[in-house]
């Protein structure tokens, strides 16, 4: 049993907080005040080919693993980017894996190497309004047409669909009181964002100002039957292809906040003279820090242990959801105590923590909550009886 990366996985590693060290904290801080897409570095991480690290070879991709893929976020996040710069990105990976496991060549041809190669942006389109995470309860619905499909309905908190050129979209094509079970009868698009037929509007929100998150409201899409993945249908199977990865790749950049944060904290603490000694000599400001530190390292495990279950095809559903809830809870309150830690200066836009407490709760939030995480546990491991 060998817990430590390989010599590829450090290059990697290596080689991608050498390219996030070109975009500092000042980047990251005018991006959010200004609400701007963090495009450069969108460009930057196409054109080095890490937008392709889990596409297949033959597209154009570097055919790694989720493991790899969670290694790359972890260290986007951890440079100061933290969500701006993890969210610009991994809907590239998490978002095909539909596509690559399920596409045919065809779509895979069409469809993955303008992702990789930056000239495209996705939008995963999946959470509706009135349903939340119960995603069998879906009412957008894909109504068969002469040339393949017409899409009505509703989507919300749907990422970068501003700058989105493309959207993976979940739809029921059968009714919901036609099916044997809740979970068939959907089915799963890889489609434009046709902007005369989907009205996206954004939503204010408390941080990640640079990448935004918006309601669709979907009237008259029409999609060929070229772009819908694999068979009518059976769309939430394939779906699952992409959950449990952006769950991994998610609570991999819950852990790097964590990370910058504490770094940051822990190198004030080390300046900072208050009574004649730097605060960090005080056990206070010490071992707060060092049990942050720890609840990281060790929901880092279990990230890792998701990623090498999904990687070898095996079931991993427990393992992804146990490490997006330990790394929401231990990034979260790893920035709350580097917040504390500061004290005033701490809630000062300058020194970075506050950006980073503020979107160290969306891994937190989502894409699933802590509650249903446990709820998933109680009943998939410990076999107790549903509670909802």
């Amino acid at each position: 049993m060998d817990f430590a990366l390989t010599p590829a996985q450090e290059a990697l590693r290596d080689a991608v907080t050498r390219l996030c060290a070109r975009f500092g904290d000042d980047y990251w801080l005018a991006a959010d005040r200004g609400h701007r897409f963090p495009q450069e570095f969108h460009a930057a991480m196409a054109e080095d080919g890490w937008l392709g690290i889990c596409m297949p070879e033959r597209v154009g991709g570097a055919g790694l693993g989720v493991t790899e893929a969670a290694i790359m976020m972890q260290a986007v996040a951890q440079s100061g980017a933290a969500m701006t710069g993890a969210s610009a990105i991994h809907m590239n990976i998490f978002g095909p894996m539909p596509v690559v496991v399920h596409g045919t060549e065809a779509q895979q041809d069409r469809m993955l190497p303008p992702l990789i190669a930056g000239a495209e942006k996705a939008c995963f389109a999946v959470t509706e309004p009135n349903t939340g995470l119960d995603t069998t309860q879906l009412k957008t619905f894909a109504a068969r047409s002469n040339t393949g499909y017409v899409i009505k309905g509703q989507k919300v908190w749907i990422s970068t669909a501003q700058v989105a050129d493309r959207m993976l979209i979940l739809a029921r094509t059968t009714p919901l009181e036609r099916v044997g079970k809740r979970s068939e009868g959907l089915s799963l698009f890889y489609t434009r964002l046709d902007r005369s037929k989907v009205q996206v509007r954004e939503i204010p929100k408390m941080g990640r100002h640079g990448v935004d998150s918006n309601e669709l409201f979907i009237d008259g899409l029409e999609v060929p039957e070229a772009d819908r993945i694999g068979e009518e249908g059976r769309g939430f199977d394939y779906i699952l292809h992409g959950l449990n990865p952006e769950r991994i790749l998610v609570a991999a950049e819950a852990i790097g906040i964590g990370h910058a944060a504490i770094a940051r904290a822990s190198a004030y603490a080390k300046d900072r003279v208050v009574f004649g000694r730097p605060i960090g000599q005080n056990q206070a400001i010490q071992h707060p820090l060092a049990a942050c530190w720890m609840q990281l390292e060790a929901a880092r495990l279990m990230v890792m242990q998701a990623a090498w279950k999904y990687d070898q095809g095996l079931p991993c559903g427990a393992e992804a959801n146990a490490g997006k809830y330990l790394a929401g809870e231990a990034g979260f309150n790893a920035c709350q105590q580097a917040v504390m830690t500061l004290g005033g200066y701490g809630y000062a836009q300058e020194f970075h923590l506050e950006r980073l407490l503020r979107e160290s709760l969306i891994p937190r939030i989502a894409p699933v909550s802590p509650q249903l995480v446990l709820c998933y546990i109680a009943e998939r491991v410990l076999g107790l009886p549903r509670s909802y």
